[in-house]
């Protein structure tokens, strides 16, 4: 039915109220008693186009020499790791703006559950995505090199812990979970989040007990393998909001996870004795070590499919990260590295934050020397340094900010490895 107006008698827009001589054009409707003006006919047309802006951008690539050189800032040794990583990460953003760049527009909150490769032009190469798996004792950067990559290519970050996640129907993190902690770090931006990283750690622990198909059920092994294949692969996934498990009259969140890169990463503890085995190479005695000629540095890079497939992880997961890296254990001076030399040391925080109350504050050699060895003899890796720094530093940020008569603090190896008082030296006065 028109509406009618109360004051005026000539047609009016039956959105913003103008009459006609406010307004260009008075468009009317079938049968003449509802009108919309231009204005208002700009106003819907630039609502209808903003779905189509959606359309995520493309990632700012970064060759991978200079993403290397952005890694160095942050992490100490590993330099192989990171030129494969550099290469494998620079080749999947590359994909994913070809991806990006031949996809037809769609409309956001769409209900196209089509992939990104199923919706574009069929006559375009098709690349493939090549997941990565790093693998290397605890403490050798994994994680950090996965969050690292996302910081300086200012993509989406997501970390989940492998051993959280159960298969579809039992007590535990649903694997789809982990796409919606993509989604919550991205502010709900599902666009930014299809082409984010997902880091999912210890990957190790859900291997399967033998090569062998099990015949019963696995929950938190090889049941997650398989729950993770389709994800990791190329899939649009329906997700609770929420979390939590899925019921019919939930509402879902739809992600394409087509330009997803993920990361899979763990310790592999065994996998350098598969691996010596398949190279001829014998041990000394039952359960020995390797022979002194190969380390376990050494034969790590030279994990083949089979490798990992004999270690516990099915066939099909292994064929979804066709790339490896192996990481090296850290020794001694790479520690003392990583306490001194990234944006972020431990070391260099400190300097700052006694600087601040105007304080200058110094570890010696020995005392770096110290905090390494003893990182090693725990067998944390890098993981343990701030731990064992912040120990021997406790006593002194207490006393300093009270007392406005020290000036300068030097830390020794006896500070670190008995608890003795640090070389203090105060104002004359």
């Amino acid at each position: 039915m028109a509406k009618k107006s109360e004051t005026f008698s000539e047609p009016f827009c039956s959105f913003c109220g103008k009459t006609e001589d406010k307004v260009e054009h008075l468009i009317a409707a079938p049968g003449g008693n509802v009108f919309i003006c231009n204005d208002c006919v700009d106003i819907c047309r630039n609502q209808l186009a903003k779905p189509n802006e959606a359309v995520p951008d493309q990632v700012a690539l970064m060759p991978p020499e200079k993403l290397k050189a952005e890694l160095d800032k942050y992490i100490i040794g590993q330099d192989e790791a990171k030129r494969v990583l550099s290469v494998a990460v620079y080749n999947h953003y590359k994909r994913v703006n070809y991806n990006l760049k031949n996809m037809p527009k769609r409309h956001a909150g769409r209900d196209d559950e089509r992939t990104v490769a199923e919706r574009a032009d069929g006559n375009d190469v098709e690349l493939n995505k090549s997941n990565i798996l790093m693998f290397g004792p605890s403490g050798c950067g994994k994680t950090l090199l996965a969050q690292t990559l996302s910081k300086i290519l200012k993509v989406p970050f997501a970390m989940v812990d492998a051993t959280t996640l159960t298969e579809a129907g039992y007590v535990g993190e649903d694997v789809e979970n982990i796409l919606l902690r993509l989604i919550k770090n991205a502010d709900y931006d599902i666009a930014a989040a299809e082409r984010g990283i997902i880091y999912i750690d210890e990957v190790d622990k859900i291997a399967r007990k033998s090569e062998n198909v099990s015949i019963t059920r696995d929950v938190s092994g090889e049941g997650v393998q398989q729950s993770l294949l389709k994800i990791i692969e190329s899939t649009v996934s329906s997700i609770p909001p929420n979390g939590g498990r899925k019921h019919p009259q939930q509402e879902f969140i739809h992600m394409d996870t087509t330009n997803v890169l993920f990361i899979l990463g763990g310790a592999f503890v065994g996998l350098e004795k598969i691996v010596s085995d398949r190279l001829g190479k014998s041990r000394i005695g039952f359960g020995g070590e390797l022979h002194s000629e190969k380390t376990t540095d050494e034969v790590l890079p030279k994990v083949q499919p089979q490798d990992l497939i004999k270690f516990g992880l099915i066939p099909e997961l292994v064929g979804r990260v066709p790339v490896t890296v192996a990481l090296k254990d850290l020794k001694t001076e790479d520690l003392v590295r990583v306490l001194t030399e990234p944006k972020n040391a431990i070391v260099k925080q400190y300097v700052k934050l006694l600087d601040l109350d105007g304080v200058e504050l110094k570890f010696d050699e020995s005392a770096l020397s110290a905090i390494a060895d003893r990182a090693i003899a725990l067998h944390t890796g890098a993981r343990g340094l701030r731990t064992i720094v912040e120990n021997a530093m406790l006593d002194i940020m207490y006393k300093v900010p009270s007392d406005k008569t020290i000036k300068r603090i030097t830390i020794n190896a006896d500070t670190i490895e008995n608890g003795a008082p640090p070389k203090v030296e105060k104002d004359a006065a």
